[in-house]
């Protein structure tokens, strides 16, 4: 029989799955992932650009655009292998994510408010739990290899419509790689919490039981 605390905690693990999907879109979307700073501000007045996954933006009071951004496709040939990884991957998460959601959702509703056969619950525990680790994992590596490149001030060879130097005089880390290791990380736990909460077809029985009764005394707290 489980513990009491772990009906809190799965139904907690919901939100907490849900937020880190969340986060992992928007670190898929920012364009902060590296930070670089140029010398020659003629054209980035601030001396300052944005690198991202999809996109390279900077501020310029030269161009017809005071923010300037290019986009940055998987097929161009100057893009870095850590880049395009990071774009399969990330959207690989998201697809993950979201199925771990739904998962971790139907099972919650059929533990607390259906009133047909719940001998499934354990399945879809199990399908959430693999897919959130998945998720994790597939925004981890492209997270992590990019933050190597950064630290080690790696270049990109930018075409001239990017008005970008190769590269840089310094660069750093930015916040979406922060963000999206943070949601990596959370969405890891929150997998293996439901892959450990019901690990028998006897235990899963229990945790139906628990769950429903104790989801009422937690809201009623």
């Amino acid at each position: 029989m489980l513990p009491l605390s772990v009906t809190h905690w799965q139904f907690l693990g919901l939100v907490g799955g849900v937020v880190a999907w969340i986060l992992t879109m928007v670190t898929a979307g920012l364009n902060d992932w590296r930070l670089w700073y140029v010398s020659d501000t003629s054209v980035i007045t601030s001396g300052l650009a944005w690198v991202g996954i999809w996109r390279a933006c900077f501020y310029s009071h030269t161009l017809d655009q005071m923010e300037f951004c290019h986009t940055i496709s998987i097929g161009d040939g100057f893009v870095p292998v850590e880049i395009s990884v990071a774009q399969v991957l990330m959207v690989v998460a998201m697809i993950c994510g979201l199925a771990g959601s739904i998962s971790a959702a139907l099972a919650m509703r059929m533990a607390y408010f259906s009133v047909e056969s719940r001998d499934h619950i354990r399945e879809l525990f199990l399908a959430a739990g693999s897919l959130y680790v998945l998720t994790g994992l597939s925004s981890l590596v492209p997270l992590l290899w990019n933050m190597s490149s950064v630290l080690s001030n790696s270049s990109i060879d930018f075409p001239a419509d990017f008005f970008l130097p190769a590269a840089p005089t310094s660069q750093q880390i930015g916040a979406a790689i922060g963000v999206g290791i943070f949601a990596s990380v959370m969405i890891i736990i929150v997998g293996l919490l439901f892959l450990s909460s019901c690990h028998t077809p006897r235990g899963s029985v229990c945790c139906t039981q628990i769950l429903r009764h104790h989801f009422i005394i937690f809201l009623l707290d």
